[in-house]
């Protein structure tokens, strides 16, 4: 598909994605948004900076609407859901509602991000995809936190324990590491996502053939938008936001330049 009729479908698109209404008014609005490292979609660091595509897309964000300013709050992937309830933040970028949101008062925008999460195993001799067969019994490297198919997005790090072989860590890259330290002890197999590879791969070229990527999927994932239900910023106002950047085709730029994708009802011509 063209970069040019990319953009068309998109912009027929967008009106069925994120509703009709026309984008709104935003004098003076001020939005705290709770932030996890999720690299590349999102990074925040001890500055309260954001990072990643969140970073790229805040920035496109406020050159746009001079009065409008972010509050981001640093929360982590265990955290997230306890914090949203107590008030410290009131929108989350890039989420998926089946990730223990069930029980909270939010709003979900329409799908407006997709990636999906596979292993990674070092490329040895006679090793093929048969390595990836039964992943229950390997040493398994991942991250607290974070949901993953194989465990049936159980994030309880007890349970995982009791059930898999599993290393918890805080990073895909320390994941990613303890793949290449050949150590089956520590870790045989990482779980990351296809986005993070991308970087890591664009970054270090000449580690492509030191890793065995699964064909095998561990989950795929649609990511939307999440505002508090009768929150102080409606999801009405976080579409409104996004909207001109998906018409004129810079959020599609935005999306790739960190090998992330657009889901397919972004993409499907009207």
């Amino acid at each position: 598909m063209s970069r040019y009729f990319t953009r068309m479908v998109l912009r027929f698109t967008c009106l069925a994605i994120l509703g009709t209404t026309p984008a709104l008014a935003m004098e003076n609005t001020h939005i705290r948004l709770g932030v996890y490292n999720f690299p590349p979609v999102a990074m925040v660091d001890h500055q309260k900076q954001a990072g990643g595509l969140l970073g790229d897309l805040l920035g496109e964000l406020k050159r746009e609407h001079q009065s409008l300013s972010f509050q981001i709050v640093h929360t982590s992937p265990k955290r997230r859901h306890m914090d949203f309830r107590s008030g410290l933040f009131d929108v989350m970028f890039f989420e998926d509602p089946s990730w223990g949101w069930a029980s909270e008062a939010i709003e979900t925008s329409k799908p407006v991000l997709k990636d999906e999460d596979i292993y990674v195993a070092l490329n040895k001799t006679n090793r093929d995809q048969s390595f990836f067969d039964q992943i229950g019994e390997r040493r398994i490297a991942a991250i607290a936190g974070y949901h993953y198919g194989f465990a049936n997005l159980e994030t309880d790090s007890d349970q995982l324990r009791k059930k898999f072989d599993i290393q918890l860590s805080h990073s895909h890259q320390r994941n990613i590491d303890l793949i290449k330290a050949d150590r089956p002890s520590l870790a045989g197999v990482a779980v990351v996502s296809r986005s993070f590879l991308h970087t890591y791969f664009s970054r270090f070229p000449d580690q492509r053939g030191k890793f065995l990527i699964s064909d095998t999927i561990d989950q795929s994932y649609e990511l939307r938008m999440i505002t508090r239900t009768n929150g102080p910023v409606s999801l009405e106002t976080i579409e409104g936001l996004l909207r001109p950047l998906i018409e004129n085709g810079r959020y599609l730029e935005l999306v790739r330049k960190h090998g992330l994708q657009l889901p397919e009802s972004m993409l499907r011509t009207p």
